[in-house]
């Protein structure tokens, strides 16, 4: 073989190699997403399982907190994200390429504590607003102690566990205080980043893993987190008195009862054909229904690469199918069948 006809071969073999390798590249697709922690459990064993079902694909997701997802979104910094507190009509429309907000699971906000020898404790709701509102001190308070007889409670200042940064879970439970108790909503009111009592017993901690280590290490603690945590650690979660005065334990069923009351608007998202699946509710009347309920939503961009736009498809219908199998065992509500049919029709605008 002469030298030319080499050169010609081997610059062949070398196109040839560059094609089959610009073809692996363009195969891979890895998705990178932020936000909520309060899914974080179940959308960790989804992003996981759909990736090593899918060649491929990667899904990377970093849970900081549903205000740092949202920003996150606005700024394109990320391919999808995640929030607990949906978003605000200003908020979607800052995003240049469209936003779809899907509610994805749904979970209960429970109020977890640290109280030794106290194995059941009730709240009724004119109660636990007034702790979080920084107006009920002492675990011994009568308000308390009537609502649980025969059960010692100490005499020993609360400790109240809160975020410290800017949370869905936190906008979510400042909602359901703040439609029970008109103090709490006059004097602290829902927020994701709320103005929390100026005290040394209101202490700070990151995200709902943060939250739940900080009430374990600290005796007399009380802080609200997603019930999953609460299943996965073992923590001791009181028991909360609801709209229609029953004191009801969190779980599948009363959440499932919390959330049978949501009713989803009729039009949709500002300035777009994305029909508006964001539904609260902060108070349900169901008899069973536990008093702190809500969905939580991945943010995917309505108008962006066709390879991401057909992974994320897929990856929503793995999470509407196999994934809610696995939703009630990691504690988390599974959606209804009439919600699993408007995300799948709505996911479908995602292009």
């Amino acid at each position: 073989m002469s030298f030319s006809k080499f050169l010609k071969k081997s610059a062949t073999i070398i196109c040839a190699a560059g094609v089959v390798l610009s073809f692996q590249a363009s195969a891979d697709v890895k998705l990178i997403g932020s936000g909520a922690s309060f899914p974080f459990p179940l959308y960790s064993k989804w992003f996981k399982d759909f990736s090593k079902e899918t060649d491929g694909v990667r899904i990377d997701y970093q849970a900081k907190g549903s205000g740092a997802g949202i920003q996150d979104f606005i700024n394109g910094t990320v391919d999808f994200a995640a929030s607990d507190a949906a978003m605000k009509d200003k908020e979607i429309e800052q995003v240049k390429d469209g936003a779809v907000l899907l509610p994805m699971t749904a979970g209960e906000v429970v109020l977890a504590y640290n109280l030794e020898g106290v194995a059941e404790l009730k709240l009724p709701r004119n109660v636990y607003p007034e702790i979080f509102a920084g107006n009920i001190t002492m675990w011994n308070d009568p308000a308390i102690a009537a609502a649980n007889p025969g059960v010692e409670l100490p005499n020993e200042a609360i400790t109240v566990v809160v975020r410290s940064d800017s949370s869905g879970t936190t906008y979510v439970f400042t909602g359901h205080l703040s439609e029970i108790n008109n103090h709490f909503k006059d004097k602290i009111g829902q927020a994701k980043s709320p103005q929390w009592p100026n005290s040394a017993k209101f202490v700070k901690a990151p995200k709902n893993d943060g939250i739940t280590a900080t009430i374990k290490q600290t005796p007399g603690a009380i802080g609200y987190i997603e019930y999953g945590y609460a299943k996965l650690t073992n923590a001791k979660t009181a028991m909360l008195e609801n709209k229609a005065g029953h004191f009801v334990a969190p779980g599948s069923e009363s959440g499932a009862a919390a959330l049978a009351s949501a009713e989803f608007p009729t039009g949709n998202l500002p300035n777009s054909d994305v029909p508006n699946l964001i539904a609260w509710v902060n108070d349900p009347a169901g008899e069973e229904a536990y008093p702190i309920a809500s969905f939580t939503w991945l943010l995917l961009y309505k108008n962006q690469d066709d390879e991401k736009a057909k992974v994320l498809r897929d990856l929503i219908e793995y999470c509407l199918t196999e994934g809610q199998k696995s939703a009630d065992a990691l504690g988390y509500i599974p959606l209804p069948e009439n919600v699993i049919a408007k995300v799948r029709e709505a996911a479908k605008l995602v292009q």
